[in-house]
């Protein structure tokens, strides 16, 4: 069996909602044995974003002003946005757009690791399942890292995940959200 193949998703943690006006973000919070200048490097190389991020990346995102085109991973239909990188503070910083949504990653120095924050805005209909697919692609970044590469599970293969329905299950409980309504709507 391979590693992928024995992949399965850790208990849901680490995720709260912040809610300003009709805005919602989604805040995950991963502790990651991994140095910041290294999970930096994950964030924002195009080749190593394709190794587990829900996008594609045609440039590199580490510097202010950065211009790319971010391309989802496994939507019905192919959806490219361009991108302007608003902030990138290495090895500390980052934060885009992504398919009309900021994204914002903060890192910050552990002993022996990095605490990686992500700030999403998101839909309020697909919160748990956006905590769900970032969370697959969380472990995924942190397999790389740690020289484990299991490939990117992103889109509707994330689905496929074993034990994706009790994942998604833990996030509604853990935040108190509506399961996703896949009739979709604001």
């Amino acid at each position: 069996m391979s590693r992928r193949q024995e992949y399965a998703p850790g208990p849901a943690r680490g995720a709260t909602i912040d809610k300003d006006g009709d805005q919602w973000t989604l805040v995950l919070v991963r502790e990651l044995k991994h140095p910041p200048a290294k999970v930096w490097s994950a964030l924002t190389d195009p080749a190593q974003l394709r190794e587990w991020a829900p996008f594609e990346s045609d440039a590199n995102l580490g510097s202010t002003g950065a211009v790319a085109n971010l391309s989802t991973v496994g939507a019905p239909k192919p959806h490219v946005t361009e991108t302007t990188v608003k902030r990138a503070d290495p090895p500390k910083l980052l934060e885009f757009t992504w398919a009309d949504r900021d994204i914002r990653w903060e890192l910050e120095p552990l002993d022996g690791g990095t605490r990686l924050t992500l700030w999403a805005n998101i839909d309020r209909n697909w919160i748990a399942m956006g905590a769900s697919g970032w969370h697959i692609a969380l472990d995924v970044l942190d397999r790389m890292l740690a020289g484990w590469p299991i490939g990117r599970i992103a889109g509707p293969e994330a689905m496929q995940v074993g034990e994706w329905n009790r994942l998604l299950g833990e996030y509604v409980t853990l935040l108190g959200v509506e399961p996703p309504r896949w009739g979709g709507g604001n």
